[in-house]
């Protein structure tokens, strides 16, 4: 397929551009610092853009499908107001150039730990994300009232980072998933794997899903 990958150089974002890469498919990395991807592949095409101020339209028009990891940053004193305005550019963008399939990094956050009960809203959540985890929650919301794209948001575990490919993931729907030990947690390459599964056999068409081991 030719993939648009919106925040291709980031945590998430290059672990999914490098998945896609590796099955073969024609991948368009569409990020702020092109000269963070150093991967030379004859199937990428790096575009440097911003969409905030870039046509998303323009950028993604021609492709069969966008994964989008953006994220304005965890640093970003406005990461609430820019993420929720970067979404809807995405949104309306996608939708103009004529694409139907919109797959989405969600957050864990959304993710219930008991009946009625978000992680995010838990004592023990951490302060200094929150922000863009509201951000991220609003995104869900918007698409959940999107009807013209096939959209699918991934939220991936309670914890996330860079490890082994094993390819095994087990899946859930809307609830946190923990292992016999209690734990919450996925390699970022196994998350790439996920994302790239249902892109090529979907399975989860308008709905959030997660994965963990």
């Amino acid at each position: 397929m030719k993939i648009a990958i919106i925040g291709a150089s980031g945590q998430i974002g290059a672990f999914i551009r490098d998945e896609a890469l590796a099955r073969d498919h024609q991948v368009t990395a569409i990020v702020r610092h092109p000269e963070k991807i150093t991967v030379r592949n004859p199937h990428l095409t790096v575009v440097k853009a911003d969409i905030l101020k870039d046509k998303v339209d323009e950028l993604v028009k021609g492709h069969d499908a966008v994964i989008s990891a953006y994220n304005p940053g965890w640093s970003n004193p406005d990461i609430y107001n820019e993420q929720i305005e970067g979404y809807q550019a995405i949104i309306s963008g996608v939708k103009k150039s004529g694409i139907k399939r919109l797959l989405v990094v969600g957050g864990a956050g959304t993710l219930e730990v008991a009946p009625g009960v978000q992680l995010l809203d838990t004592a023990s959540f951490p302060e200094q994300v929150k922000k863009g985890v509201l951000a991220t929650r609003e995104t869900l919301y918007m698409l959940k009232e999107e009807k013209e794209l096939e959209w699918t948001f991934l939220s991936p575990p309670a914890s996330i980072a860079a490890g082994e490919r094993t390819g095994h993931y087990r899946v859930g729907k809307d609830q946190l998933l923990k292992n016999k030990e209690g734990e919450s947690k996925i390699s970022t390459q196994d998350y790439a794997v996920a994302m790239l599964d249902e892109l090529e056999n979907p399975q989860h068409i308008r709905e959030r899903f997660t994965v963990a081991y």
